[in-house]
This record gives structure tokens, sequence and C-alpha cells, in this order.
């Protein structure tokens, strides 16, 4: 991360339980463009790191004999304990409130490691040469995240598009301009350049799949409240006490968007760089 923002451990805090309700799932093909790509057969671990509520981990627990998430955010284990027991995998699920840098952490050895949406948080460098450490010979580390470039129009779908413009808008005048991120803020916003970083820990690729979505999503004002206070940017404790009056604000914003208190949207499509150790067969 940038020089001028420090990480802690409010940076997600109260946004758990949020989370699986206001985001948008990864594209539905996501779990077969892995496994074809990785040769996947539900004998090897996982490591998902910045697993969150286990949003990506519990959905590749099938093509896996054990998924191993870790997450600094306790209300982020809780939420994915409770989402393996309701999925039934609990038994080979297993979740480590920890920072990616406390990694190895005694987990041992995995097939794949993934990060969806999470690497940027870390410290980069120190966590690609350790995870790379952590992975058996011909193993993968798996960049996740959604496709940014896309344009996703509601055009021919019977709602409103949700707000997102009025409602960062609405953020700002509560929260300042600058995005703020736990105690801190980033001015210059999240870091790229990851390739650079994952080439200099001895990875190679990257290799790019992409997971189309475009599917119609209808979404109700309480879904997108979800969204927003499940966002570093926006969660619930950085508004202190005037948190009930940010969300007042936000439902007449969405009434005045969509006066049936229902938005239409479309599902991102999901991009996948696939980073290998080494051409060894992998071991299992």
């Amino acid at each position: 991360m940038a020089a001028d923002w420090v990480w802690d451990d409010t940076l997600f805090l109260g946004a758990a339980s949020y989370y699986e309700r206001g985001r948008l799932p990864y594209a539905p093909g996501l779990v077969d463009v892995l496994t074809g790509a990785l040769g996947l057969d539900g004998r090897g671990r996982l490591l998902d790191v910045g697993c969150g509520p286990g949003t990506l981990a519990l959905r590749l627990a099938e093509v896996f004999s054990e998924i191993v998430g870790v997450d600094p955010d306790s209300g982020m284990i809780a939420e994915a304990e409770r989402g393996a027991s309701e999925a039934g995998v609990a038994g080979k699920a297993r979740w480590v409130r920890a920072r990616a840098e406390e990694l190895p952490a005694g987990l041992g050895t995995f097939t794949v490691a993934t990060f969806a949406q999470s690497f940027h948080w870390m410290d980069r460098e120190l966590v690609a040469m350790t995870v790379r450490g952590m992975l058996r010979p011909g193993g993968a580390l798996v960049h996740i995240s959604d496709v940014k470039t896309e344009v996703r129009s509601v055009a021919g779908l019977p709602y409103p598009a949700v707000p997102y413009a009025e409602i960062d808008e609405l953020v700002r005048q509560y929260l300042g301009p600058v995005r703020r991120a736990g105690q801190g803020v980033l001015l210059a916003g999240t870091p790229g350049g990851e390739a650079a970083v994952l080439a200099r820990a001895g990875f190679s690729g990257p290799e790019r799949r992409v997971a189309p979505g475009g599917q119609a999503w209808e979404r109700t004002s309480d879904d997108v409240v979800a969204w927003a206070f499940s966002m570093s940017s926006s969660a619930p404790h950085l508004f202190g006490a005037r948190r009930d009056d940010f969300e007042s604000d936000l439902r007449q914003l969405l009434l005045e968007s969509s006066p049936s208190g229902r938005f239409s949207e479309r599902q991102p499509s999901t991009e996948v760089f696939i980073w290998r150790t080494g051409t060894d067969p992998v071991e299992r």
C-alpha cells in the first residue's frame, strides 16, 4: 500500500453482516473456468487469502478436498463459519483469523492460493513471496476480480439502475472527499501493478480467463443499503453517531431514484489471472 496509509483492524469493521447481501456474486461460470484451467478434481487444498465471509472459498469447496480461508476481521471469519455450516462443508473448511503478513502460520502447503479483490490491502511483496513458498510444485496463485472496463447497461430491464454515483457523493458529504479506509485515507486509491509484484516473487504468467457476466439481477433498496455498508470506504463505523442519519438519507435517495424500491443491475464478468510456480506436476 501507499506509504501514507497503514492497515488497521477497523478496515471492514461492522461490514461482514452486509457483505453477502450487498455484493453481487461472481459470474456463474467461475468454478468451471478455474476447474478447466487448473485441472481441479476435488483432491487439492485451497488457500483463500483475505477470504472475507467465504464468498469465493465456499463456491470452490466442491473442487477441493480442503479449503482454508484467512482473514484478519473476526466478523468475516464468523460469517464464513456460518456459511460453511449452512452449505454442509464445515468438515472440509478451516477459517483462520490472521493477517496475510502472518502467513505461513503453520498451515502447510497448498495446490492453489486465491486472492479475490484482497491483494491490494496487503504488503504485497512480502505476501507474494510467502505464498509462493506455501504452494506445491506446479501450484498456482489466482487473482480474481470483477472486470472493471465493461459497460453494464440496464437498457431493456424493468427497473432503474442503482444510482452509484449519487451514493458516492452522499458518502463524500458525510465522510469527506478523500476515500476512507479504516482509520486512514487513501489519497491515491489502492495500488495496481500486481503483475510486477508477482513476477518479482518468482511466479510465471499470467494466463487470463474470463467468466462472462451480463445476467440480469433485481435489487431492492435493502440490498443497496447493504452494499454501501459492505464497502471499506463506507463501513458502518466510519459514520459514528451519524450512521442512522446516513442510512436515512441513503434510503431517501433510493426512494427518489426508484419509488418502487427496486433496481435493475447486470452481473459483472469475473476476471481471472493465473500465475504458476513451475511446470512440475501438481502434488496432492
